[in-house]
């Protein structure tokens, strides 16, 4: 299982609690999973709005159980921002 850090920005970052912290997964959908049983609050519902990096390159249409993680990779949780 790969060794991941999973960082929050802006309203995930609210929901979560934390700015980031590490997972142990082996896809981007085990990573999700895990970050919302650990934050089952406001998260899960963040986590539908949002877009994703991982290792700096974007998810975007991708299957998220398709998208495997690389041991000291990084997953960046992208919520919509307004402004600019």
């Amino acid at each position: 299982m790969a060794k991941v850090t999973v960082r929050y920005w802006a309203a995930a970052k609210a929901a979560a609690g934390v700015a980031e912290e590490p997972h142990d997964a082996d896809t981007l959908a085990e990573a999700l999973r895990a970050a919302r049983e650990r934050h089952p609050g406001e998260l899960p519902r963040v986590l539908r709005r949002c877009s994703f990096l991982v290792d700096g390159d974007p998810v975007g249409t991708r299957g998220h159980e398709t998208v495997r993680l690389a041991d000291g990779g990084t997953v960046e949780v992208l919520p919509p921002f307004a402004g600019g």
